[in-house]
């Protein structure tokens, strides 16, 4: 039993003319929102207002910003803006310090990483060795 396997998910279906779902509704909600200014406002106020949500509606439906929606990256600024933003910057590193046995309490900074001596570097070579021919 063959089944057919769906292709071109990520294309959205055309509802109204070339307008998808979401782009009609965008449409309508600019619409609306146009026609509520022009019947409320004065008109030296409602023009430039009208404008804007006009350019705005446009970019909604019409516009895409690195090949995605206007939407996905207003959402994404709005989020960026409202999240909580930490900053730290540390312009030297503090040293790590180990307590010296010697001096009880005394702290000596300690930023080179130990040394191997060559019998345990031997060692560890000869017992991967082994591993490796074991296998």
């Amino acid at each position: 039993m063959q089944f057919q396997v769906p292709q071109f998910i990520e294309v959205e279906d055309k509802i109204v003319g070339p307008f998808t779902f979401k782009q009609l509704i965008f449409m309508i909600g600019g619409l609306g929102g146009i026609y509520i200014l022009k019947k409320i406002l004065p008109a030296m106020l409602a023009y430039p207002l009208m404008l804007a949500l006009g350019v705005f509606t446009w970019a909604l439906i019409f516009y895409k910003y690195n090949d995605r929606p206007f939407i996905l990256a207003l959402q994404s600024w709005i989020k960026y803006e409202l999240s909580a933003k930490l900053y730290l910057w540390n312009k030297h590193p503090k040293p790590i310090t180990t307590k010296d046995p010697k001096k009880p309490g005394a702290a000596i900074p300690t930023t080179m990483a130990p040394t191997v001596s060559q019998n345990k570097l031997k060692e560890l070579s000869w017992s991967l060795d082994i591993q490796d021919s074991v296998k």
